[in-house]
């Protein structure tokens, strides 16, 4: 082989090289397990709950918050007096939610709830609005992974947000619509964007005589 040729096979191997270093990385699905999730109820259990969340609790057609209370109190939520489920809505796991009393849920929220996901009084949760108490292990194997959710007392989460897991939205504090929450956030703030972030005080402060 002359010289020319043999310089011109070993720089088309060093580019390939090169090539196949900087093709991207996919993570093969088929291998990703269950993370740190743990199953609190039976598959049967599961499957009961599938067909009556369809049926009733994120059906338009049933108007009548007491019958979604009596259901999800069935399979285990522990829900407080005088909460307002009338519109339909999504519930993952029912024994996973613990709500305080004079709750607002809008149409169509989602309470993605594979660990617990407790949510204190006189909280609104809007339209639209998702929580998800789990995630992928996006750098690995894309393993599932929990982590709870608390919203504490006086939240308002406006329309169709996302609160992450692992977060803790504390007491009266208010995120304004299309926000993403995937960090903690502080009492009685206003917070906005993606991320969620300080936009100001909720209330304004009282003046000391």
């Amino acid at each position: 082989m002359k010289r020319d040729e043999l310089d011109a096979a070993l720089e088309w191997q060093a580019d390939a090289a090169t090539a196949a270093s900087a093709t991207p990385r996919v993570i093969d699905l088929s291998l990703a397990g269950k993370g740190n999730y743990v199953r609190r109820v039976s598959r049967l259990t599961e499957a009961v709950w599938f067909v009556i969340e369809a049926c009733v609790i994120n059906n338009k057609l049933v108007p009548f918050s007491a019958l979604r209370v009596a259901l999800l109190r069935l399979f285990g939520a522990k829900i407080g007096p005088n909460c307002r489920f009338v519109h339909p809505l999504r519930v993952k796991a029912p024994w996973n939610l613990e709500v305080g009393a004079n709750c607002w849920f809008g149409i169509d929220a989602w309470i993605y709830n594979q660990a617990p996901i407790r949510i204190g009084a006189n909280v609104c949760i809007s339209q639209g609005s998702l929580l998800t108490a789990g995630s992928h292990d996006y750098a690995t194997n894309m393993d599932l992974h929990v982590a709870p959710i608390v919203i504490e007392d006086g939240v308002w989460i406006a329309s169709k947000c996302v609160v992450q897991m692992g977060v803790t939205i504390g007491r009266s504090a208010l995120v304004t619509p299309l926000s993403v929450v995937h960090r903690s956030l502080e009492p009685e703030g206003v917070y906005g964007g993606n991320p969620a972030r300080f936009i100001r005080k909720r209330f304004a402060q009282q003046r000391v005589p």
